[in-house]
């Protein structure tokens, strides 16, 4: 829903920013492997030490570059194949970081092997699901479909986890890990069934 509904608002959020970067000379590349790099200090430097609130407002400054380089790249004419394999690959790096962060932080010390094995879940289910959107694209096949995306993965653990580290009941985060795990799990055979379609009407 975010990626339909939110793109086209934040792109116009910022353009002026990413006019501003073009005018000082700075590269989308540059951006993205910015952005990324601001994540992953986010989510590990502070997720498994139960810093929660803090880690996801770090998070929150650098996960908007993903939007910014894509508003640079066309701002400039440089939008390029490269481009968008440096953003998507990056973007499995940041979600990586996202989840494992709380993986290391509830698998340690007995915190909670059930939240531990959630948020594991939702790291791998989310791999699957831009794997069977990349793969089918490779095969010349489509799979824009399921009901969680990434842009939708991503609002919702990052809002539980900052609620949950300003006092929020942990239940609360396990719940939306539950029903994110869920969620991408259908998200997985939606694309599947789509693929499936497609490549037997074309045989």
């Amino acid at each position: 829903m975010l990626n339909r509904f939110a793109r086209a608002l934040f792109t116009r959020i910022f353009t002026p920013v990413a006019r501003l970067f073009l005018k000082w000379g700075i590269s989308p590349d540059v951006v993205t492997i910015v952005g990324t790099v601001g994540v992953c200090v986010g989510a590990l430097a502070f997720y498994p030490f139960h810093r929660f609130f803090t880690g996801t407002v770090v998070i929150a400054v650098f996960v908007f570059s993903d939007t910014i380089d894509g508003v640079m790249a066309r701002l400039s004419g440089r939008s390029s194949r490269w481009g968008a394999y440096l953003d998507s690959t990056l973007d499995r790096v940041g979600d990586s970081a996202i989840f494992g962060g709380l993986v290391l932080y509830y698998a340690s010390a007995g915190h909670s092997a059930v939240m531990a094995s959630l948020a594991l879940a939702c790291r791998i289910l989310g791999s699957v699901v831009s794997y069977a959107k990349a793969r089918a694209e490779g095969l010349g096949m489509t799979a824009n479909v399921g009901i969680a995306e990434r842009a939708d993965r991503l609002v919702a653990v990052l809002l539980a986890t900052g609620l949950v580290g300003l006092g929020l009941p942990e239940v609360v985060l396990g719940v939306v890990l539950g029903l994110l795990a869920v969620a991408s799990l259908i998200t997985v055979f939606q694309r599947m069934l789509t693929v499936r379609r497609q490549a037997f009407e074309a045989a």
